[in-house]
């Protein structure tokens, strides 16, 4: 069977337990539900698909016995809420924890789980460079990245599958690039772009500087506070960190985001060894990306360095690239002044 109802039964089949096909967004099951009910209902298939639909009602049952997601490790119990967000690779739960009897003060947090169990060691690798970066990295700029909670493998109670995830502090009042290009498709203006490409490249100084390359420098894994005009990079699955090497020592970004696929510099996909010159460019294209036509000529000229197709002329000192950049920026603006910033419907 071919179109929605093939799809759909495709995603029936390759169900195991009731949190496969639902997730665990309570409102997003319910939704769910109705359409798969909608496509294999033996009515509209001329009975064609009657045991189809008797597993998709004994699925839905059993998600409702199942009650709220709990999952307790070695150090928290997590009372895992609604879907927040769905990114490459996994999906972002908003949850709640116990106040652990050796940490800080309970906070609300984030547990990331790959949809696909294979994708653990991407988890893990983002947890190690989340590990690294506070331990060798200047303490001034852990703002810029994720905290995280604690990782851990998580066991399916009805199919024994293992999940690595992540809890990771939870970020509000954040906006992706990717939602301030759609917030302004005609192009941002240079000047609040020029805030964000500041704080960007000392995201990737600070990075770069504890031994943590990002790998995918995208515009839906770099959030931005608008009031407050802070940055953080997210999804550090794709880092190459130092401290890796005993496992991964070919120092390449281990996978790419296919809907992205020509945003990469060519080292990338040729599956060469990365370096600081790699994330320099792809934070180079998303802030291109953000202005658009509207980039001065300066601007233009600056990225352009930034954008050669071999690694070796790149930079590849991003705080000696941001002391070259506030040198365009006075010549283009004077003396740097703070500029609010709003993202319409906010």
């Amino acid at each position: 069977m071919t179109g929605a109802l093939g799809e759909a039964l495709a995603r029936l089949g390759r169900a195991r337990t009731p949190a496969d096909l639902f997730g665990l967004d309570t409102a997003e099951a319910a939704r769910t539900y109705r359409q798969l009910a909608r496509l294999v209902h033996p009515d509209a298939t001329g009975g064609r698909t009657g045991d189809d639909f008797t597993r998709l009602n004994a699925l839905w049952r059993s998600y409702n016995r199942s009650g709220p997601v709990t999952i307790t490790t070695r150090r928290h119990t997590f009372h895992v809420g609604d879907k927040r967000a769905g990114g490459d690779l996994a999906d972002l739960y908003d949850a709640k924890h116990d106040r652990p009897r050796d940490g800080p003060r309970a906070q609300a947090v984030v547990i990331k789980l790959p949809r696909d169990p294979g994708d653990g060691d991407l988890l893990e690798r983002e947890a190690v460079a989340l590990r690294q970066l506070p331990k060798d990295g200047d303490g001034r700029f852990l703002p810029y990245v994720p905290r995280l909670v604690e990782s851990f493998r998580h066991r399916d109670a009805d199919t024994g599958a293992e999940r690595r995830a992540n809890a990771i502090v939870a970020l509000d009042g954040f906006s992706t690039l990717a939602e301030v290009h759609d917030a302004y498709p005609g192009g941002l203006d240079p000047r609040d772009a020029a805030w964000m490409w500041r704080r960007l490249l000392v995201g990737l100084g600070f990075a770069h500087r504890a031994g943590v390359l990002h790998g995918a420098v995208l515009p839906e894994h770099v959030l931005i506070h608008p009031e407050e005009h802070g940055l953080v990079l997210v999804d550090w699955c794709y880092s190459v960190p130092g401290c890796y090497a005993p496992v991964d020592s070919s120092g390449r970004v281990p996978a790419l985001v296919t809907r992205y696929a020509d945003w990469y510099p060519p080292e990338v996909p040729a599956r060469e060894r990365a370096s600081a010159a790699t994330d320099i460019y792809m934070a180079t294209r998303c802030m291109t990306h953000l202005m658009g036509d509207k980039a001065p000529k300066p601007m233009r000229l600056f990225a352009k360095g930034c954008l050669t197709a071999l690694q070796r002329r790149r930079p590849d000192d991003a705080w000696r690239l941001l002391a070259e950049f506030d040198e365009v920026l006075e010549r283009l603006y004077g003396p740097r002044r703070f500029r609010p910033f709003t993202m319409p419907g906010r």
